[in-house]
């Protein structure tokens, strides 16, 4: 085999192997849907609980940065806290260990089209006979089954023929220690996959390439290189997104570390445990067996400090917070799970309407122009957001469910977009006549508006539909009856035509926000039911 016939192989399988990944990643997130939500959410009330559903659903859609961004997502929505969304992180990189095994026990132990080109087939036939649902998604997720397991077989053949022309650094000393590890750190960077890595490492054990302790150093490089992609994803993240980013480097180098300080004796132990296990003298299975042992002794040692490692980071990345233009929920990585990114934007609506209000309140209260300027263009950068943030979600695969709420959310914004707006015409209405006797003259009206602005806070707790609803028919009796006042008292000349229409125009913004705000919430209603109802 000469070398560029090599060259194209190995470069041709590890194209397949990361083109296969991706195709069953997306596959399986997308079949997963709202499902991938729901363990989540309802299996993190303990440590163990958070643990075992961060493997499992890792396991399930072999992706651990799918399910880095789920767990990001759900800090951001408030429905984790950190402490829990740190477990489903360690969890997860137990639960990509299962890559290993799945190549170990099945990519280089069977003959690969037997497997592989069925696969392709059949996927290929139930995506194209079932676009758009989940039968279709399943397919997907086949078929990158199969190209998977393709580029496996390519870099075991290319891996095999080069294990007579060359070598890789295969002692055990400090320095060849070193350049394993940045071999699979590299690796990892380059393909942004660790999962790819692994698969190297493994082919090119198999291939004779690697010594066993040299494909555990390439291995826990792996490992260490995830954490380029988590600071990577910190650019532009929100506050929590780098708390739980932070909690995952902090593990992987943490695990990394003590891997490597123990791999002169963990490496002779986990050969003694395959053997004990039967796995045979293949070093993949025992390479897989090592890959998810110091996974689990990582869990082991942060297991007592997880707590402190919490309350250490709640102490950081809080300046961002501090600016409320800044989006709180939305960031580039919920942005690619189309059901946490929905769960993430309502957050961010409901934050901007929380600001609307505010707006509402200090118009009814005198507040200055300024101070309300300012909020308006807080709302404003908010809503600006929120559109961009659309318009990546819009790249990403969505199901039904999520197609038919997103127009929800954005009637939501545009809602409290409008609210924004009103408070600046009431407060520009209030300029000119004297505030004090403008509530006077509708002293029930206004508080009724004010009352009914408090029990419907977006970032409170939303009052029940009926209570709303009677609410809002005596604002309007209020209003009606403020509004026939001023009418007569402009008419019999007890007040000036500039006042009373400074005031009617005043109250007419107060009763078309409040308006509004019952119209944001009856949706956030909806969608709360909806939710429950899942």
């Amino acid at each position: 085999m000469n070398a560029w016939t090599t060259a194209g192989g190995l470069l041709g399988g590890i194209g397949l192997f990361l083109l296969g990944m991706g195709l069953m990643t997306d596959g399986l997130k997308l079949a997963a849907g709202p499902a991938l939500g729901r363990i989540l959410a309802h299996s993190t009330k303990t440590r163990m609980r958070g643990l075992a559903s961060g493997v499992l659903v890792t396991a399930l859609v072999q992706s651990s940065s799918a399910v880095t961004v789920a767990a990001i997502g759900f800090v951001n929505a408030g429905l984790l806290t950190l402490g829990q969304s740190m477990w489903v992180l360690f969890g997860a990189n137990v639960g990509t260990t299962m890559t290993g095994w799945l190549v170990a026990l099945v990519g280089l132990k069977f003959k690969i089209e037997v497997l592989a080109l069925p696969l392709i087939g059949v996927g290929m036939a139930l995506r194209l006979s079932g676009e758009g649902n989940r039968r279709g998604a399943l397919g997907q997720a086949l078929a990158g089954f199969g190209v998977l397991f393709l580029g496996i077989d390519m870099l075991k053949e290319s891996f095999s023929g080069l294990s007579t022309d060359f070598k890789l650094p295969e002692g055990d000393g400090f320095k060849d220690t070193v350049v394993q590890v940045l071999i699979g750190i590299v690796l990892t960077v380059l393909m942004q996959s660790s999962s790819a890595a692994l698969t190297i490492a493994l082919t090119a054990a198999q291939g004779g390439l690697l010594t066993a302790q040299g494909a555990a150093a390439v291995v826990v490089g792996a490992n260490i290189g995830t954490t380029v992609t988590a600071l990577i994803a910190f650019i532009g993240a929100t506050p929590n997104a780098k708390r739980a980013a932070a909690a995952h480097i902090l593990f992987n180098l943490l695990t990394g570390a003590v891997a490597l300080a123990l791999l002169p004796w963990l490496v002779p132990a986990i050969g003694a445990a395959g053997e004990v296990l039967e796995l045979g003298s293949a070093p993949a299975a025992k390479l897989a067996l090592f890959h998810t042992a110091f996974n689990l002794l990582g869990v082991m040692l942060v297991w007592p400090i997880a707590d402190r490692m919490a309350r250490f980071l709640e102490g950081l990345f809080r300046t961002a917070e501090e600016d409320e233009a800044s989006p709180r929920y939305l960031d580039a990585n919920v942005a690619t799970v189309p059901v946490l990114a929905l769960d993430a934007m309502e957050q961010e609506v409901r934050h901007m309407g929380g600001i609307a209000l505010r707006m509402m309140r200090e118009a009814m209260t005198g507040a200055s122009q300024g101070k309300l300027a300012k909020d308006q263009q807080i709302v404003a950068r908010l809503n600006q957001t929120v559109a961009n943030f659309i318009a990546r979600l819009n790249q990403a695969g969505m199901s039904q469910d999520s197609a038919r709420r997103l127009p929800h959310i954005l009637r939501v914004a545009r809602y409290y977009e409008a609210m924004a707006e009103l408070a600046m015409e009431a407060a520009a209405a209030a300029r000119e006549t004297p505030l004090p006797v403008l509530i006077e003259t509708g002293g029930t009206f206004f508080d009724q508006g004010t009352r009914l602005l408090s029990r419907v806070d977006p970032e409170g707790v939303l009052a029940h539909g009926a209570d709303v609803e009677s609410d809002l028919q005596s604002l309007e009796g209020d209003y009606q009856i403020l509004k026939k006042e001023l009418l007569e008292a402009g008419a019999q000349g007890r007040l000036s035509v500039t006042d009373m229409d400074a005031r009617l125009r005043a109250a007419s913004a107060i009763r078309r926000a409040v308006q509004q705000a019952v119209k944001a919430t009856r949706l956030l209603d909806g969608e709360a039911t909806a939710s429950g109802a899942e």
